[in-house]
């Protein structure tokens, strides 16, 4: 189920309902982490924090199900349709929804306000890394300035990294030429340093990062960038610590299994190594708030000018 759904994510072959599945905080449940808004899900009624209870007569509430397993039921061919039972408020309700191919939606953005903070505040929330990562949030960044956001934040929580390059390619929007980024080191030992070329499309304005737990590997590189070149405020919780460089080899013979083969690792501007260790943020706040909603997280002394 895992390699399955790494596969699917990676190619961007999914015929789904465009929801986001995500374990639960309380007991092994599958939630709806987030509902792509144009999807089937959305729709149909489907809503962020509904609790899978059963996907086409199969039960997901035994307290052993993983996001993998849902995610392997809901997916099928396109065009057809599957059965949805959720939890919402103590209540169940039922969806029969038609698969549709999915346009994972990686990176959003919204403008809003925070009290004590000068200026309105642009929010671009990045889900994962791709090759096109970089493009999409310099897009998201000048639009954002039009409807005049003067303060930015970046919402990674939840971001299990990526393809490396769309972290590096993001970080450097945000730093003047020949800044590191980061190190890569192979298993011989030779060191692949990348830095910036050119400068970024925004060197001054205030900077922050809401990172968690779940922030990982190419978004680990570009919060290690940004934080120690000194460009912006990490805020929320540690982040998890993926410092190595991973490629996914299928197994011989078919299509059953892979398997995970590290290739290199990686360090951050100032040689740190972050693996299983993490990256400490400057100011710790909640990281609880909803996934639109990420200015609730911060206290005004995240957009501090650095």
């Amino acid at each position: 189920a895992k390699y399955d759904s790494i596969v699917n994510a990676a190619t961007g072959n999914v015929y789904g309902v465009g929801v986001e599945l995500a374990q639960g905080k309380e007991g092994m449940k599958v939630i709806a982490s987030d509902v792509e808004p144009t999807g089937p899900a959305a729709r149909g009624g489907l809503q962020p924090n509904n609790v899978f209870v059963e996907v086409d007569g199969m039960r997901f509430d035994d307290g052993r199900a993983t996001p993998d397993d849902v995610a392997v039921v809901v997916r099928g061919p396109e065009g057809s349709r599957v059965g949805v039972v959720v939890e919402r408020e103590g209540k169940t309700v039922d969806f029969i929804l038609t698969r549709e191919p999915i346009k994972i939606t990686s990176v959003r953005s919204y403008v809003g306000e925070k009290s004590g903070v000068s200026g309105k505040v642009g929010v671009v929330r990045i889900k994962n890394f791709s090759g096109t990562t970089a493009e999409t949030v310099k897009a998201e960044l000048e639009s954002l300035k039009k409807k005049g956001a003067q303060n930015f934040v970046l919402d990674l929580r939840g971001n299990p990294g990526g393809l490396l390059p769309g972290g590096v390619d993001t970080a450097s929007l945000f730093l003047e030429a020949n800044k590191p980024v980061v190190f890569v080191v192979d298993k011989k030992g030779v060191v692949d340093a990348q830095s910036t070329l050119v400068d970024g499309i925004d060197l001054d304005s205030p900077l922050v990062l809401l990172v968690d737990k779940n922030t990982a590997s190419a978004a680990e590189v570009m919060t290690a960038a940004l934080k120690e070149n000194q460009r912006a405020t990490l805020a929320g919780e540690q982040t998890f610590g993926k410092g190595i460089v991973q490629t996914i080899r299928q197994l011989e013979g078919g299509e059953d299994g892979g398997v995970a083969v590290t290739i290199a690792r990686y360090e951050t501007p100032e040689h740190h190594d972050i693996n299983k260790q993490g990256i400490p943020v400057d100011v710790k706040a909640s990281v609880d708030c909803g996934k639109e909603d990420a200015l609730t997280c911060l206290p005004k002394e995240a957009f501090r000018k650095l």
